[in-house]
């Protein structure tokens, strides 16, 4: 594991700051978002276009970067771009969209780049901490709406896959509706909302989910979700 790997691994053991990089050409925007971001994140660094994003995340390698889709600078890729030059730091790095744009294509373009998620720009400060602190433990973290945007793009190659009764049979009723909605990227908070439910109850489905289909994370599930076009 390399040193920055491990840091990693130590901050997010004893519970320190996820330390972030934002990067986006509206000074106003970043300083919203600095103030608005509670005491989980820290952000070390900020950029404004594609050029000063690569060189940055390179030296820094934070944990996170919050990055927006449309940026100056570079050939012109924008976000896309700095992902694609930033790929040598993305076994330690991983990266957030957030944008004002839930265009479809915006979506799939910097998902397929390498993005870990991505979340539009009227998302609160509570939730976007939520967001990065997902991201940084290796969630795959979408506005609701935008999760079918990648599902549909992601999901076709496997479209054929069969649904087989014992997979799901092992999953109680409730346990199928809460799998479905945190593979949708639904929050805790939002899953325990929707169902009327307490969150420390979708945390218990979500555990019992995870052991019965042998998968690892959110980011496990949906994949094993749009795979078999239950989403």
């Amino acid at each position: 594991m390399s040193e920055q790997g491990s840091a990693a691994q130590v901050r997010d053991q004893e519970g320190l700051p996820v330390d972030v990089v934002l990067v986006d050409d509206h000074l106003m925007f970043r300083a919203g978002v600095r103030a608005s971001l509670d005491e989980r994140v820290r952000v070390v660094g900020e950029a404004s276009d594609v050029d000063e994003a690569v060189e940055l995340v390179s030296r820094l390698r934070p944990a996170v970067v919050l990055l927006d889709v449309h940026l100056p600078g570079g050939q012109g890729g924008g976000g896309a771009e700095v992902l694609a030059r930033c790929e040598e730091v993305r076994s330690v790095t991983r990266f957030l969209a957030l944008s004002v744009s839930d265009a479809a294509q915006d979506v799939v373009a910097v998902i397929r780049a390498g993005a870990r998620g991505y979340v539009t720009k009227a998302i609160s400060g509570p939730e976007l901490s939520d967001a990065v602190v997902r991201v940084a433990s290796g969630d795959a973290v979408f506005s609701p709406r935008l999760a079918g945007f990648v599902l549909d793009s992601f999901g076709t190659a496997a479209a054929d896959v069969a649904v087989h009764d014992d997979e799901l049979d092992r999953l109680s009723a409730r346990e199928q509706e809460v799998m479905r909605l945190i593979a949708r990227g639904y929050s805790y908070k939002e899953v325990a909302s929707e169902l009327f439910i307490s969150i420390k109850t979708v945390e218990t489905h979500v555990s019992a989910v995870l052991r019965k289909l042998q998968l690892s994370s959110r980011h496990e599930l949906t994949r094993w979700a749009a795979a078999r076009k239950l989403l």
